[in-house]
C-alpha cells in the first residue's frame, strides 16, 4: 500500500486556495480568517508601515527554504528582542490532532538571524497577499514591523511573530516533548521532522550556526533512527 505524497506549496496551490480547502475537508471547524479579515490585516500592516519604498520581509523558517515570493534581493539580518522558537502546534500541516507536529514562529527575548527579501514596491501587495494567504490562514501568527540589522545597514522588515493568545499557541515545552512531537507527527505536508532538517540545513548553508537548533535536529534523528534524511520537500507550516 502506497502513503500519499505531501502537498508541496507552490504559488499556484496557494493562489488557488488549495490550502483553505485542505483545512476545511481535515478540520471544518477550524477558525479561519476571511477575506474581510485578511484586507483588513493588510490595510492595517501598510498603515503603521514606516517606510515607503519596496518592502523588506525578514524569515527564519520555512520562508527561508520556500519563499514563492518574488523578490529583488537577499540579505542576512538580525533580529535582536526575538527568537526562533518551535512553540506552534501544527494539527493539520505537519501533523494531526491526534500527533499534532511543531513548527516556528518568533518568540519574545534572544535573539534570531535570518533572510531579508527585499519586495519591490510595485508588485508588494501582490505578494504580501500570497504570504497572507500561506501565513495568516488561521491567525496563529501577528504580524510586526520590526528593525533588523544587515551588513549594510539596518532596515524595517516584516516579520511574524507568534500570536500568544492563538489556541495553538505551544509556550515554552519540555525538550523532550518537543523531540517526541517532531520526531513522530506527520500531516499533508509531510513529516514534521523534515520541515527541522530543512530548516536546519539551510541555516548551515548561510553560514549560520544555531547550537540550540542543531542539538536539536540531531536528537530527533536519533529519535526516528535515521542517519541520513531527505531534505527536499518544501512546504509551509502555519496551520
Amino acid at each position: 500500500m502506497t502513503s500519499t505524497p505531501p502537498l508541496r506549496l507552490t504559488r499556484e496551490v496557494i493562489l488557488g486556495d488549495s490550502i483553505r480547502a485542505m483545512v476545511e475537508a481535515i478540520d471544518p471547524d477550524a477558525p479561519l480568517l476571511s477575506e474581510d479579515e485578511h484586507r483588513a490585516s493588510l490595510e492595517t500592516l501598510f498603515t503603521e508601515r514606516p517606510d515607503k519604498g519596496d518592502v523588506w520581509i525578514f524569515a527564519y523558517g520555512s520562508l527561508m527554504w520556500n519563499p514563492l515570493i518574488h523578490y529583488v534581493e537577499t540579505r542576512l539580518g538580525l533580529v535582536r528582542g526575538h527568537h526562533r522558537c518551535f512553540c506552534l502546534w501544527s494539527r493539520i500541516g505537519r501533523g494531526t490532532a491526534q500527533k499534532p507536529g511543531l513548527t516556528l514562529a518568533l518568540e519574545r527575548g534572544g535573539s534570531c538571524r535570518g533572510v531579508l527579501y527585499r519586495v519591490a514596491e510595485s508588485i508588494a501587495a501582490q505578494e504580501l497577499q500570497i504570504l497572507w494567504r500561506r501565513e495568516m490562514l488561521t491567525g496563529a501568527y501577528a504580524p510586526r514591523w520590526l528593525k533588523v540589522g544587515t551588513g549594510e545597514g539596518p532596515v524595517h522588515a516584516l516579520a511574524f511573530l507568534i500570536n500568544r493568545a492563538h489556541v495553538r499557541y505551544a509556550g515554552k515545552l519540555p525538550e523532550e516533548r518537543v523531540i517526541t512531537a517532531i520526531a513522530e507527527a506527520h500531516g499533508p505536508l509531510g513529516a514534521c521532522a523534515t520541515y527541522l532538517f530543512n530548516t536546519v540545513a539551510h541555516l548551515e548553508d548561510l553560514g549560520i550556526r544555531e547550537r540550540k537548533l542543531a542539538r536539536l535536529r540531531d536528537l530527533v534523528r536519533e529519535r526516528i533512527g535515521q542517519a541520513r534524511v531527505d531534505v527536499g520537500s518544501g512546504a509551509a507550516d502555519t496551520f
